[in-house]
């Protein structure tokens, strides 16, 4: 069977209108939330006990005096990030708090006031730092102690409190630390001068023992014999040196490898000798005189051995001139070798002898710095300390100082009963809206049309409302009838053949209204004119007789078992030219009937018969009668019910029809409520609006076309349609 391929169509953004979708199918939820988070935040605010707050502001600076100390400049006081909040622990440490409860008697006021006795303090001072709270002021060094108490006036009291307790904490603190540190730095300076008279004799008793000259006791390092200077004159001429030698003797090294003939020539120009240049020029014309005298006189002419005596003679004398300029470039290069090598000797003596005298005074000049260093430390100690004992006594009233005292409230401070309110307000809102969205991002199930062709790549033929019940017992004309005939034209549209004529009603699951679906889409197709037979081919569990009240004895089951003919199984109903097939009692050893010859023969044989047959089937998920009827019948329609199943239980159901190679022309949404999801009221909203005006008028009651009652079991007769 062809089957049909739509186009997969691609991911939307979600719109405002989704998510007040969202909230309109969830307000059930999001109205309880609310209530819940409102209701008890009122309640909340008017049991809790009415307390007065009082605030005191504090100005607080890093310690120092408030005028310059001996050297004349106050200390750098540059942004520090922890400061306040170091003093923030401070204030709500127990060193503070401890004595704020002990001067005003909290352990006893408390005491009485909640239990009839005496609290502890640390009770007290629990309840005291719950009560209070610091708030620094923006761009500031001011801090805000606010303090809430039943009493106002007992609050005003505690926060003045704190502020004093922390101020004399601070002063004495500083004053404390001042004298501490004046005592060290005395401590240290005595251990010093100690330390100093120990080092001078170590000193001179080093001086003594390494025999160091007066010139070079002033010294801070041994003087050197070899200066700079000379050291970079001796490696200038080491390294001119150096270079000399190893161009000379690569020189003699390249000649060696050379003939004697070569070398004639090359000597030359490396070693530009003037006498061995005039002998090759002399060669150079004594030979060509040969040559011309050969070719005039012959080669036994007296002429031309006297020629070739004078260049043998030349010969031998450029020879011994080579071998003596190779002698001279070996004792130069001999020369160089053992100029350089004795360079290197005197430069490496100059630096062992200054090596071993500065090793020798190492240990006095190093115990000479050290003396140095610790007398300087002495005397920056000793004016750290007339420089402490001043500063000491300067006045440091600023360091701490109270801007605003705190005074009683006239009115209580705490619940704050419009704030609390409209916060549960917010908050419920906001709770109830973020668990509406939460629930839904957990529902996985079909919720709109996009979903379906977004996961399952098919497209929508229809959408049927929710409560829909049969057709012919509403009527054919109800407003629900139009939601089918949309379904009805889609469904022609689809098919690519008019041949098709067999439709198979599946669902991945039980209850997604399928078996409700396949009924009404037929009556909608006998109305229009075409013959119909539905037949139930659920046969594990068989509902549409039940919605037709007729009986179930026999049908499908019996015809397939050859125990009845077409015409005893068939049965009319008030819809002319609609026709029903039961799917009669099955037996426990027939439950393959469906895959069975008898099945297909059947279906080819109804379609001689009938416009369009319809076969409703079993959920594809549980049994696989329904994939096998989807392999044997023209075309499949899928039935999704709205949010009943998850999404991959469908795509699983869709998988499994094509996978037999069922023909799936498209989905069907069922039981969509349309009075909570507004997206869907165009596919029915118009029609309602508009059979609604008729709703008065009852629909004439249908007969059969033999004027027997429905469900009547006399036989019919088939005839074909050609």
């Amino acid at each position: 069977m062809d089957q049909s391929k739509p186009t997969t169509p691609q991911e939307s953004k979600l719109h405002f209108l989704d998510y007040w979708r969202i909230i309109r199918i969830r307000k059930t939820v999001i109205l309880a939330v609310f209530l819940l988070v409102v209701i008890t935040a009122t309640l909340v605010t008017f049991i809790l006990t009415e307390q007065y707050s009082s605030k005191t502001r504090i100005k607080i600076e890093r310690d120092q005096p408030d005028i310059t100390g001996l050297t004349g400049q106050a200390s750098p006081l540059g942004y520090d990030p922890f400061f306040i909040q170091t003093e923030f622990e401070v204030i709500q440490s127990e060193l503070i708090l401890e004595k704020v409860i002990k001067d005003l008697d909290l352990t006893h006021k408390w005491g009485k006031a909640m239990t009839g006795g005496t609290l502890t303090t640390d009770e007290a001072m629990m309840l005291l730092r719950r009560n209070m709270d610091l708030h620094p002021v923006r761009n500031t060094s001011l801090i805000e102690i606010t303090v809430w108490s039943e009493n106002a006036k007992e609050a005003a009291n505690i926060a003045n409190a704190i502020a004093e307790t922390y101020k004399d904490y601070r002063r004495t603190q500083r004053q404390a630390a001042s004298i501490r540190g004046i005592e060290a730095l005395e401590a240290g300076f005595k251990e010093q001068a100690v330390k100093i008279k120990e080092k001078q004799q170590e000193v001179e008793k080093l001086r003594s023992d390494l025999n160091i000259p007066d010139m070079f006791a002033s010294e801070n390092s041994p003087t050197m014999l070899m200066t700079a200077e000379s050291l970079r004159k001796f490696e200038t001429l080491r390294i001119e040196s150096q270079a000399e030698y190893v161009r000379q003797d690569t020189l003699l090294a390249k000649l060696k490898k050379l003939t004697p003939e070569e070398l004639a020539q090359a000597i030359p120009t490396a070693a530009q000798d003037p006498l061995l240049s005039s002998l090759l020029e002399q060669l150079t014309m004594a030979e060509q005189r040969l040559v011309v005298a050969r070719k005039d006189y012959g080669p036994e002419h007296v002429e031309v051995l006297k020629l070739g005596d004078q260049v043998k003679d030349l010969n031998s004398k450029i020879k011994k001139r080579v071998d003596g300029i190779l002698l001279g470039l070996e004792a130069k290069v001999a020369s160089l070798k053992e100029g350089l090598e004795n360079l290197q000797r005197e430069v490496e003596t100059a630096k062992q002898l200054d090596i071993a005298e500065a090793k020798k005074s190492r240990p006095y000049f190093e115990a000479k710095r050290e003396l140095d260093e610790m007398q300087r430390f002495r005397q920056v100690l000793n004016a750290k300390i007339y420089s402490e004992r001043t500063d000491v006594n300067l006045p440091s009233l600023g360091v701490v100082e109270i801007v605003d005292k705190a005074k009683p409230s006239m009115r209580p401070d705490k619940p704050k009963k419009t704030l609390n309110i409209a916060l549960g307000v917010v908050i419920g809102l906001v709770v109830g809206i973020g668990l509406a969205f939460f629930i839904e991002y957990l529902d996985t199930s079909v919720k709109t049309i996009d979903d379906v062709e977004r996961a399952l790549g098919a497209p929508v033929l229809g959408v049927i409302p929710q409560n829909v019940g049969v057709l012919l017992e509403e009527g054919i004309e109800s407003p629900h009838a139009e939601a089918y005939r949309v379904l009805r034209t889609n469904l022609l549209f689809s098919r690519k053949d008019d041949k098709l004529n067999t439709v198979a009603v599946v669902s991945a699951g039980a209850g997604e209204g399928k078996s409700t679906t396949v009924f009404n889409l037929a009556a909608v197709f006998a109305q229009s004119g075409s013959r119909v037979l539905v037949v139930d081919s659920d046969l594990r569990r068989p509902t549409l007789h039940k919605l037709l009240k007729v009986s179930n004895s026999i049908g499908l089951t019996n015809l397939l078992l050859r125990q009845n003919r077409l015409e005893e199984v068939v049965q009319r109903t008030n819809l002319p030219l609609l026709d029903f097939m039961p799917s009669g009692k099955l037996p426990s050893s027939s439950l393959g009937i469906l895959s069975s010859a008898q099945m297909k023969e059947l279906i080819t044989e109804l379609k001689q018969h009938y416009d369009f047959v319809f076969f409703d089937s079993p959920p594809v998920m549980g049994v696989s009668d329904a994939s096998i009827l989807a392999s044997e019948v023209d075309m499949t329609v899928q039935v999704i019910q709205y949010r009943r199943y998850p999404q991959p239980m469908n795509i699983r159901a869709k998988q499994m029809i094509e996978k037999v190679g069922g023909n799936l022309m498209g989905i069907v949404l069922n039981n969509i409520n349309m009075s909570q999801d507004e997206s869907y009221y165009y596919y029915s909203g118009y029609y309602h609006d508009y059979y609604s005006r008729n709703e008065d008028q009852e629909p004439a009651p249908s007969k059969n076309q033999d004027g027997k009652p429905p469900g009547d079991q006399a036989k019919l007769e088939i005839k074909k349609k050609y």
